[in-house]
């Protein structure tokens, strides 16, 4: 049985962890890109696995570059979910975590959905990704394209009424008067 100090160094610890992709999700709705990479270890590396390819940047400056150009083509507005985190031994752990893809530059139009599979570092005091591996389960890429024009949404039109068709006339209601409750007769 752990000790309540082992306790609540695995609660902290989790805690931590599952701070992790939300802090990723908050940088990249901002668009800052030195948060993002700071959240990785320093030989961090980010696995982004498409229908149509697989792309792997590791390190720092290949993260930084990776993050800069997605995020000056694409606006994507991340919504994270249902984290899984499983604590390891000697600062390491993984998790796995859920995420739907909408793009702000299409009036938040839906463009994917997949997981990431990441791996954790303990680094000094903090917890860092040591890897993240997006695996896109649906990707729009045509919607995901910085230029691709967003469709059109019009105000819908108040549908055309039909000619007025003669409604059967209601029944009256029928009232009913109550009867007066029979007076009592008195015994002196």
């Amino acid at each position: 049985m752990k000790t309540v100090e082992e306790t609540l160094t695995d609660l902290v610890d989790r805690e931590e962890i599952r701070d992790l992709p939300v802090r990723y999700c908050d940088c990249v709705w901002r668009g800052d890109v030195a948060g993002i990479v700071e959240l990785f270890a320093h030989d961090g590396s980010f696995i982004v696995k498409t229908p149509d390819s697989e792309s792997i940047n590791k390190g720092r400056e290949a993260l930084l570059k990776k993050y800069s150009e997605d995020l000056r083509r694409l606006t994507p507005r991340p919504y994270i979910h249902n984290h899984v985190v499983e604590l390891g031994y000697y600062g390491r752990a993984t998790g796995r975590c859920y995420v739907e893809l909408r793009d702000a530059g299409r009036n938040m139009e839906w463009f994917g959905t997949g997981h990431y599979l990441d791996e954790y570092v303990k680094v000094g005091d903090h917890w860092k990704f040591a890897s993240r591996y997006f695996t896109a389960v649906r990707f729009d890429a045509a919607t995901a394209k910085k230029g691709v024009p967003a469709k059109k949404v019009g105000v819908a039109k108040p549908a055309r009424k039909a000619a007025a068709k003669p409604q059967p006339a209601k029944a009256k209601a029928v009232t009913r008067k109550k009867a007066a409750p029979a007076k009592r007769k008195i015994r002196h």
